[in-house]
């Protein structure tokens, strides 16, 4: 393995104010970074003065090159093939579309976004919300598997606006009859690509048939194989192209290679948790197994860690993804397929257990480090039976890789890696109405936790958690359940 490789060679938000809406504490994790190039202001499109004081106040002053390039072609009703990378400021551009047209008195589902992960579906229904703010009575609502089929169709009897959803739900719903299309205006297949890949294809050509025929689809893909072209062709209509070009990242990651024996490799993780402090850190692992070990290892050695893999059920999914995102888990142990629609800010670093087989999904893990704007770092670990993904990965990269001895870490970790923060799961949610800023002002008005000392709050139809300083969370969880949420008493655990 020598020669070869000497051959080869965050952020936490801050909720601003106590009646802040929970779609604002999850922005930052899809905002995107404003390109140099992209020069339009959003005031040069026909919007309603409601959504150009919504944008002033997110802080989007000028468009992202996709965004300038796509949105006059949406507004104009265009049917639209747009080719971009996830963090290009897409999900703002169908967003703007989709929300302008839209007639609040008639309460059916006008826009119908598809994705292809409950993740990436919940991320969108959120930055949706966060754009229709200052709309009134604009309901948006996501329907994806892995949740009770009842209190979704309780939901669209109520009705809705925008559904955001993964096909196989969506297409549970319209064969139920508890979704209708009668009334859609714009059809969103957005990551298309992945959708394919994860074998919807026959879903969504079975919603696609449901809908109206005079409709307007915006297709967003960042690759565009035959498949996708095929199914361009075949729905929609004269469509209009956008193609954003690869730029230099404004993030630059700086990767380290390292050759290891496999014996050594879950404590090679360790030594380079030791060596650097990392948290929060994604660790990419092969199997489900090979998660599962490497929890144990790293729990065993004071890390604070959590695994995420497909075997999960989806409850547990989306608690680990919340307490990752929060700070309350230092390290996420994850293979790629449960990684896949995970976006949150200031990771700061990957760490690849084991070297993908694939040059691409290597690129994918390592850019989930250093966003907003931040230098990435990914650390990869490699076994000889590795050489070839290496080699892979130069020849994509084109340039050599910078190959570091193991030797040099240190042993061990010599004080526990913990989180800087803990979790409190509060038994109230949506359905309580429950919004961010009656949590914040209990904490910090009779509970008398200092501002500061709050976290990340995130809030689902049953449950809230709030991210709280690890020394401040046991006390706050005693005054919450001493003192009342909303004039009420709910129950509190501290995870």
């Amino acid at each position: 393995m020598g020669a070869f490789a000497s051959r080869a060679s965050a952020a936490k938000r801050q909720i601003c104010a106590a009646s802040e809406e929970a779609a604002l504490v999850h922005w930052t994790a899809i905002k995107p970074q404003v390109s140099p190039v992209s020069t339009s202001s959003f005031s040069s499109l026909p919007l309603s003065a409601a959504l150009l004081g919504t944008l002033e106040h997110l802080g989007f002053e000028h468009m992202t090159p996709v965004q300038a390039q796509a949105l006059p072609l949406i507004l104009a009703g265009h049917d639209l093939i747009a080719q971009s990378r996830t963090g290009s400021g897409k999900t703002a551009a169908f967003g703007i579309g989709l929300l302008t047209p839209l007639n609040p008195a008639f309460f059916g589902c006008q826009a119908l976004v598809l994705s292809p992960t409950r993740e990436l579906a919940a991320q969108t229904a959120t930055a949706l919300r966060t754009l229709a703010r200052a709309m009134p009575n604009i309901k948006i609502i996501t329907l994806c598997g892995g949740t009770p089929f009842g209190p979704q169709a309780a939901s669209l009897e109520q009705g809705a606006h925008v559904v955001v959803g993964t096909p196989g739900r969506i297409k549970d719903h319209l064969d139920r009859g508890t979704l209708e299309l009668k009334g859609l205006n714009c059809l969103v297949l957005d990551e298309a690509d992945r959708m394919l890949d994860m074998g919807f294809h026959d879903a969504i050509s079975e919603i696609i048939d449901l809908a109206p025929k005079r409709r307007q689809t915006l297709l967003f893909s960042a690759t565009f194989p035959p498949s996708i072209e095929a199914l361009a062709g075949r729905f929609l209509q004269t469509p209009q192209r956008v193609n954003i070009e690869e730029v230099e990242p404004q993030n630059p990651i700086k990767q380290r290679f390292y050759e290891i024996v496999p014996a050594e490799r879950m404590q090679a993780v360790v030594r380079l948790l030791a060596a650097e402090r990392l948290q929060p850190c994604i660790a990419f692992c092969h199997t489900r197994q090979q998660c599962q070990d490497l929890l144990q290892h790293l729990q065993a050695h004071k890390v604070s860690a959590l695994t995420l893999h497909g075997d999960m059920e989806q409850r547990e999914r989306d608690e680990v993804l919340a307490l990752f995102a929060n700070q309350s888990c230092s390290v996420l142990v994850a293979t790629d397929v449960a990684a896949r629609g995970i976006d949150v800010a200031g990771v700061a670093a990957v760490i690849n257990v084991e070297l993908s087989p694939d040059p691409a999904v290597h690129t994918h893990r390592i850019g989930r480090s250093g966003r907003a704007g931040e230098t990435g770092l990914a650390l990869s670990l490699v076994a000889p039976s590795e050489g070839g993904r290496a080699n892979a990965i130069e020849s994509m990269q084109g340039q050599p890789l910078d190959w570091h001895a193991l030797s040099t870490l240190p042993a061990g970790l010599d004080t526990p890696l913990i989180a800087p923060m803990r979790s409190l799961a509060i038994a109230g949610g949506r359905r309580d109405k429950v919004r961010p800023g009656d949590l914040l002002g209990a904490l910090t008005g009779e509970a008398g936790l200092p501002a500061e000392a709050i976290g990340k709050i995130s809030i689902t139809d049953y449950q809230s958690l709030v991210a709280v300083r690890r020394d401040l969370a046991p006390i706050a969880q005693q005054r919450l359940e001493q003192g009342k949420i909303k004039g009420r008493r709910f129950k509190v655990r501290l995870m």
